[in-house]
């Protein structure tokens, strides 16, 4: 019997079973947060709706939501739950964090398919003792806001929020998704930040007023 070839495989497609495509879509992406894809046929018998990166294929057919479901790993699970929510989604179980390091909900969609969304938790495993000690830190007044509206956002302590980013800088890598990114350019706005990330060297600091 031959081996197998080593296949290389980066994306795959769930595919639904709809009655009515057009609908199936209009769902989809009005309520759902889905962004429409393509259509194709007409009538058409084949679409597809993204959610970020991936996509969802909704075909003509007879639907079978008792042996299917399709679960979805977002930037930040509980924005889309309450977007979902507003929109009227059936809601099958509500937003937690899960033991196996998720924090998800689950939704039916029109046609009874249950659909997963979740974000990784980073909480999980076993408790790390340390011990903390106090630092001197001044901080640009715009930056000090900016970390401390995020650290709310992302449900953190300021400090724990600065040792993320300090051991994830160490690292070479960041910790936050696409979406806090987003929300941080969002924060940059809301508080003036109009420099970037190589203008601390050039911070010359001025008498308080």
């Amino acid at each position: 019997m031959p081996s197998p070839p080593e296949v290389e495989c980066e994306t795959q497609h769930a595919s639904l079973a709809v009655p009515d495509v057009e609908a199936a879509v209009a769902f989809y992406t009005d309520k759902l947060g889905f962004r429409p894809g393509f259509t194709w046929g007409t009538p058409p018998t084949l679409a597809g709706v993204h959610l970020g990166n991936e996509q969802l294929f909704l075909e003509k057919g007879t639907p079978t939501p008792g042996g299917t479901s399709v679960y979805f790993v977002v930037g930040n699970a509980d924005e889309l739950f309450a977007f979902q929510r507003e929109s009227g989604v059936e809601l099958v179980q509500a937003p937690g964090d899960r033991d196996y390091g998720l924090r998800d909900y689950r939704v039916r969609d029109l046609h009874g398919y249950q659909l997963g969304f979740g974000h990784h938790l980073f909480n999980t495993g076993p408790p790390v003792e340390i011990e903390r000690v106090e630092v001197a830190v001044r901080l640009e007044k715009r930056l000090a806001a900016l970390l401390q509206d995020l650290a709310t956002y992302k449900r953190m302590s300021l400090t724990s929020l600065l040792e993320e980013t300090l051991l994830h800088t160490l690292d070479g890598v960041g910790p936050h998704t696409k979406t806090d990114l987003r929300h941080i350019e969002t924060l940059k706005k809301n508080h003036g930040i109009d420099y970037d990330s190589h203008a601390s060297y050039r911070f010359l600091e001025r008498e308080p007023r």
